[in-house]
């Protein structure tokens, strides 16, 4: 209700309000649409920017993992090339350690040029070639021993029978070559520490190429940090070295180490997306040969501030390009609407009769000429007015002057005649009520104005009933029913009090005890109002010849109250408007009157104006063009 209001009151007869507003509209959405598109570009190649950052930094992890993978293989692998170290290598894994001490003390080995070789120290020494190794374990499958090298020192024997271990079992598996240390290697040789991952490779005899053992080692996941710290752009989001069971061999936030990662389903290669603790961007990097999984996650969250100064820019941007857009078209909009205000506020001056109104405005514009041709017609009109319409008026306020003189005496006298007839039948007792009433309507009927409201009207009516119906005692009963909006309204003076009159004089049936009258106003394009009676009917006869009467001359013997309504209301607001009088025995005599609503009136007029003035533009501007191109035809022919 209250944005209709808004509406009616600012918007919907104001062109200049509606053309900012829709000007506003269009600008707000265009620029709302482009930021939102360029934010989008600019976001995404952000984004991707980010996401590539990442790929790479996952590379170098993966690359780094991958070196330490290929470094434990090559170490198999060199021993098979010396074959007095491979042999000595078998041998350690076929026997026991003593045995091994044994053979290498043996007659065999004394003076050979293999004398030097030794597989327990060539393991040991290899501390010395990574500073990332932690522990290197030699397993025996045979013997199921475990030769555990920890850094500048000799191994650590631990036993590990099948019957009291799961160790046997675990190391005859078949499984990625890179992992996280097995609980049960942790628990015997008693390393805990969570930040460590593993690379395995199988040692084979070198002449039956039986699996004899295995070689494992435990490098710290913290040093594969240094790689990223050595990038020149700083790391963001997670990168992740995963078993395929989940195991956590890496992780640069430090936050999963010694548990499976919790999120393993929801990651996988074709999805780009995943919701993880957060809703987030997910890469993945799959080693073929060692078997982990690089994984990258970037939350959406940290990524949104990435570009979160480049919204507040765009923004920023945004709402400064709607200000000048918007604000400087609807400065010189406004500077237009107050030159075309200051023309209707004249145009309505005129309207109410100020002839003496003129524009001044020297613009050359087309709001200058208009300013100029409203003057020369307010000119021509004070004209016109001069030699017509005035001597018009003139007349027509004398002959309703005349009217209004003689409806006052004719009304006083009758009720004068009442009060008289009163007092000789019933004494003295309501004289004092009816006087009352009595002396309201002379206040009211010798005022100098022709003019009253429609409430006052009808109070009129009220009072002269209500004085009958004291004279009648009850036998009489009116109603008097108009909207409140009605009541204001201007109309001439004993414009219905004659028609109740006639009724009480004419129409009444004093032997009655339920004689009524109603009087009832309508309130549409035009006004009008019904006097309802149930009174004596009109003779159908008599019905025809009092409404042909009342639009000629008065004749003698004539209605005289119903003649000088009609004729008023004729004088007042023209031919088409008047009295009409219905009388039906079984339905009650209906005199109508109708009227135009002033304020619709004035509304009718003014666009009727404005209609005149826009043909009488059209037919000046028509007129200017055909003179033109008189002038082209003339100028063409002296060229001929």
């Amino acid at each position: 209700m209250r944005l209709g209001r808004i509406y009616g009151n600012y918007i919907k007869n104001n062109l200049f309000v509606k053309v900012i507003f829709v000007f506003a509209v269009i600008v707000i959405l265009t620029v709302i649409g482009f930021s939102y598109f360029l934010f989008n570009f600019i976001s995404g190649s952000i984004v991707r920017n980010q996401l590539d950052d990442q790929r790479e930094a996952m590379d170098r992890v993966n690359l780094y993992l991958q070196q330490k993978y290929e470094w434990v293989q090559s170490v198999v692998q060199d021993s098979y090339r010396d074959t007095l170290l491979s042999d000595n290598i078998s041998y350690l894994l076929k026997h026991s350690y003593q045995q091994y001490i044994q053979y290498r003390l043996g007659e065999g080995y004394a003076g050979g040029t293999g004398s030097t070789v030794n597989a327990i120290t060539f393991f040991g020494d290899k501390f010395e070639a990574d500073s990332d190794i932690r522990d290197i374990i030699v397993y025996s499958a045979d013997k199921q021993m475990l030769y555990v090298y920890k850094s500048g020192g000799s191994p650590k024997l631990y036993q590990t029978n099948a019957s009291r271990s799961y160790i046997p079992d675990m190391m005859s598996q078949e499984g990625a070559n890179a992992s996280t240390p097995n609980i049960w290697v942790r628990k015997l040789i008693g390393q805990w520490d969570t930040r460590l991952y593993s690379m395995r490779s199988r040692i084979n005899d070198k002449n039956t190429l039986k699996n004899i053992g295995q070689l494992i080692v435990y490098f710290d996941s913290e040093m594969v940090r240094q790689a990223l710290l050595s990038a020149s752009k700083p790391l963001k989001g997670t990168i992740l070295a995963l078993t395929p069971e989940g195991q956590v061999m890496f992780d640069s936030s430090g936050r999963y180490y010694g548990h499976p990662y919790p999120y393993m389903d929801r990651i996988g290669a074709f999805q780009p997306t995943a919701d993880l603790d957060e809703p987030s961007y997910v890469s993945t990097l799959q080693s073929a040969s060692a078997g982990y999984q690089i994984v990258g996650i970037m939350p959406k969250s940290d990524m949104a501030k990435s570009y979160e100064s480049l919204k507040n820019t765009i923004v920023l941007i945004a709402a400064l390009c709607i200000l000048f857009a918007v604000i400087i078209p609807s400065l010189l909009i406004v500077s237009i609407s107050k030159r075309t205000n200051k023309i209707v506020r004249f145009m309505r001056k005129v309207e109410g009769g100020d002839l003496s109104a003129r524009l001044q405005d020297p613009r050359e514009d087309e709001l200058g000429q208009i300013s100029r041709s409203f003057n020369d017609m307010v000119e021509e009109l004070n004209r016109m007015i001069d030699r017509e319409y005035k001597a018009e008026i003139r007349l027509r306020q004398s002959e309703l002057a005349a009217l209004q003189a003689r409806v006052n005496p004719h009304f006083l006298y009758n009720t004068l005649e009442v009060i008289r007839m009163r007092a000789l039948s019933q004494g003295a007792e309501d004289v004092g009520e009816m006087i009352y009433s009595l002396a309201k309507l002379f206040r009211s009927s010798v005022r100098a104005s022709a003019e009253c409201t429609l409430g006052e009207e009808l109070e009129m009516c009220r009072l002269y009933l209500e004085l009958f119906r004291i004279r009648y005692k009850d036998r009489m009963a009116f109603e008097i029913d108009c909207p409140p909006e009605l009541l204001s309204v201007k109309i001439p003076k004993l414009l219905l009090q004659p028609i109740v009159e006639n009724y009480v004089m004419h129409g009444m049936e004093s032997n009655r005890g339920d004689n009524r009258i109603r009087i009832e106003a309508e309130n549409g394009e035009d006004v009008r109002i019904r006097v309802w009676n149930d009174g004596r009917p009109i003779p159908p006869d008599k019905l025809r010849r009092i409404q042909s009467e009342l639009d000629y001359p008065e004749a003698e013997g004539s209605s005289f109250g119903l003649r000088s309504v009609h004729e008023r209301l004729r004088l007042t607001f023209g031919p088409e408007y008047g009295v009409r009088i219905d009388s039906d025995p079984a339905e009650g005599t209906i005199v109508a009157i109708e009227f135009p609503h002033p304020g619709r009136r004035a509304e009718k007029e003014r666009a009727e104006k404005e209609r005149a003035d826009a043909e009488r533009a059209n037919t000046e501007r028509a007129d200017r063009e055909k003179g033109g191109a008189s002038r082209d035809v003339q100028s063409i022919s002296r060229g001929r």
